[in-house]
């Protein structure tokens, strides 16, 4: 059997749908206790700590 290319429309929901489980992996909240803990060199955490110090 011959292996058919996918159609543009296809194609472009294959990749859709991998970013979008990948978005909602990346939006999960990250709660006290929790085991995946936050770092605090990840860029969410940066900005937070500008906003507060810009805040003030």
């Amino acid at each position: 059997m011959a292996v058919t290319r996918l159609k543009r429309k296809d194609r472009r929901n294959k990749t859709v749908s991998r970013l979008e489980v990948k978005f909602l992996k990346l939006a999960t909240n990250i709660e006290k206790g929790s085991r995946s803990q936050q770092s605090e060199k990840d860029q969410l955490a940066k900005n937070n700590a500008v906003l507060a110090a810009l805040s003030k």
